[in-house]
């Protein structure tokens, strides 16, 4: 994982007054640090379970408060400010303030910034500050400001084709330029799905129709023409601050992206300028809401991964003084005629749902990081302490109520590397209820308890598999290589092996004299494929082992195949005769079995229920000659031999 670098813009030179600067703090005193946060949701809940480690104190301000507030059940009651819902009323912020903060932040971003703002020329401390907020707030803003000075797209940061919308004629030229379907989305107010819809025609009942699902309607009677107006009539989505009679900063029009895959980037960012980003995930949605994540994201090579942290981190960066605490970046991977590309989608300035692995998969989660990030303190760790992790969201059951619900939790609470995190809501049917994080080796063996949770949460693993790409398949541990169709009698025995100790494994024939470009593109893509050992069956020349040992990292067993001529000495002697520096664990000739078994000793080294079974393996063994032994002692050389299937004198190794 790299951290970011390079110039970072500053407020100023994006528009907007740069807030006051503030010096780095230290946990290391006996007073505790004190952050208040606006908000008092799961996400505010997470950081105060992890803010006592960190010797800080939070305040809350939220719209309940007591048993019905997440973040109250972890501070008390007391540690909290009611606001009436809105989280708007700047008075009740600087209550919040008042309780002996030393930083203010948030867990939502839908609050009030012009508060926040009249907050920080007061010296206040808001971290992220209340521009940043304010332009996020605006999903169109995020792409461009109202005064049409780009900020991410002058960062040099890809983007979907988007353009404003006032009236339904611009609905109509938005389709005409961009082409069908259109997405339109709420500037403000939207999140979870809610806030976007698809225009697939341009008819009067279909713009009538997308602009309801909106909650929005239109001025007049008659043609449909006119100035769209919010539905409640104050001219502003249900969220907003403020109000206006027109539809400028209602919505805005994207073309429609046909992407592989959907990608999600932490990026924490301190006040000292430092940042980081956590590894790309691999979000899948139902219904717009985020149902599963991947990690690392799958089926996706790890440039194309690189390309998407750095992209977060440029994203986060050039929104400039300000940009603080923990920021979720969604992307879309779209497929063009190079490969996959990266399109920015959105980004929220707080702890996201496509970081929540990041509790039990890296060392430093995103609410710890948030946390230090808004008080100056050094950034943690971002990387993964594991080879993979998977985040489900539980919702609420939209029948069967509570009891339905906890079916997820229930499973999980049984599976030896899944951890349940509640978040003491109250049940309603869709409402987010608390999430499970699975962790494992590798994407492969992620796959089985994963599979199972999914089940008990009544999600398909169809939604995975289009989650993650057209065509992709469950990862394998082990590949099995052999220069010619011919070598599978042989190298038949290691896959033996590798399904008796449920290893995944795949089988594939990569000659290195006939198909010269297949074998370099099978060697420098197997650890993105999540490989972690190759067993390379050859005969002949036998260069298959060690030209795949010249391009790839990862262990790689070689099998001499015995042939016609030479009895596979040929084999032996090319394949074992590598130069330094370019390693072969060569086994006997013919001898697969051993090279299953040794690609097996490779992964048990880190994997203890791989290990159980291998010492299991070897103890049938122990017993198996000790039975022999017991007969032979008991019957004597002579009748043993009588009742010996294979009395040929040749030894099989």
């Amino acid at each position: 994982m790299s951290d970011g670098g390079g110039d970072v813009p500053r407020g100023d030179d994006i528009g907007g007054p740069s807030p006051p600067s503030y010096s780095s703090s230290s946990s290391s005193s006996s007073t505790p640090l004190c952050v208040g946060c606006v908000g008092g949701g799961q996400l505010g809940r997470m950081m105060a379970l992890e803010s006592p480690r960190l010797n800080v104190s939070m305040k809350f301000l939220d719209g309940l408060v007591g048993a019905d507030c997440p973040a109250a059940q972890v501070v008390g009651a007391e540690s909290c400010v009611r606001d009436g819902g809105s989280l708007y009323d700047e008075a009740k912020m600087r209550d919040l303030w008042d309780m002996g903060c030393d930083v203010i932040t948030v867990e939502i971003e839908h609050v009030g910034v012009d508060g926040l703002m009249n907050m920080e020329r007061d010296g206040i401390n808001v971290q992220p500050s209340g521009r940043v907020i304010g332009i996020i707030q605006d999903k169109f803003a995020q792409k461009a400001s109202a005064m049409t000075r780009e900020y991410f797209s002058k960062h040099d940061i890809p983007l979907p084709p988007y353009v404003d919308i006032s009236d339904v004629d611009s609905i109509r030229n938005a389709a005409s330029s961009l082409g069908l379907p259109l997405m339109l989305k709420s500037r403000r107010g939207a999140y979870d799905g809610r806030g976007n819809t698809v225009l697939r025609d341009i008819s009067d009942d279909a713009v009538i129709a997308a602009l309801s699902d909106l909650g929005l309607t239109i001025i007049g009677r008659g043609e449909v023409v006119g100035t769209i107006v919010s539905a409640a009539g104050d001219g502003e989505s249900s969220s907003s601050s403020s109000s206006s009679s027109s539809s400028g900063g209602l919505l805005y029009a994207e073309g429609w992206v046909n992407f592989h895959s959907e990608v999600g980037v932490m990026v924490v960012r301190s006040t000292t300028g430092e940042v980081r980003s956590y590894p790309a995930t691999t979000a899948i949605q139902t219904d717009s809401i985020c149902r599963v994540v991947l990690v690392p994201a799958r089926n996706v090579p790890e440039s194309v991964r690189r390309k998407c942290e750095d992209v977060a981190r440029n994203a986060v960066s050039c929104l400039g003084d300000g940009a603080t605490g923990v920021f979720g970046v969604e992307l879309f991977l779209v497929n063009n005629e190079n490969g996959l590309d990266v399109l920015l989608n959105e980004v929220a300035p707080r702890p996201h749902n496509t970081g929540h692995y990041t509790q039990d998969a890296c060392a430093v989660s995103q609410f710890e990081n948030h946390l230090r990030a808004v008080c100056g303190l050094p950034l943690g760790s971002t990387d993964l302490i594991v080879g993979a992790a998977a985040m489900v969201n539980v919702l609420g059951s939209p029948s069967g109520g509570i009891d339905r619900t906890m079916r997820g939790i229930n499973a999980a609470m049984s599976m030896p590397r899944a951890v349940v995190h509640w978040y003491g809501k109250g049940y309603r049917p869709g409402r987010k209820m608390g999430h499970i994080n699975i962790t494992a080796d590798s994407h492969a063996e992620l796959d089985g308890p994963l599979s199972a949770l999914l089940l008990a949460e009544g999600i398909s693993e169809d939604v995975v598999h289009r989650g993650i790409g057209a065509g992709a398949r469950p990862p394998p541990l082990v590949g099995v290589i052999m220069g010619s169709h011919s070598d599978l009698p042989t190298m038949q025995d290691a896959v033996d092996v590798l399904r008796d100790f449920g290893v995944p494994y795949e089988v594939d024939v990569v000659s290195a004299h006939r198909t010269p470009e297949k074998l370099m593109t099978y060697s420098r893509s197997a650890v993105d494929r999540g490989l972690q050992v190759i067993i390379a069956g050859a005969g002949g020349a036998a260069h298959l082992p060690g030209m795949v040992a010249a391009m790839t990292p990862l262990p790689v067993i070689g099998v001499p195949i015995k042939t016609s001529t030479l009895n596979g000495q040929d084999s032996l002697l090319s394949i074992v005769q590598m130069p330094r520096g370019v390693p072969v664990a060569t086994v006997a000739i013919g001898n697969a079995t051993n090279a299953g078994l040794l690609a097996i000793r490779c992964l048990c080294a880190s994997r203890p229920g791989l290990r159980d079974r291998m010492v299991a393996y070897q103890l049938d063994m122990k017993n198996a000659v000790d039975g022999i032994s017991r007969r032979l002692l008991e019957q004597g050389s002579d009748k043993f031999l009588e009742g010996m299937g294979n009395t040929s004198k040749s030894v099989n190794v």
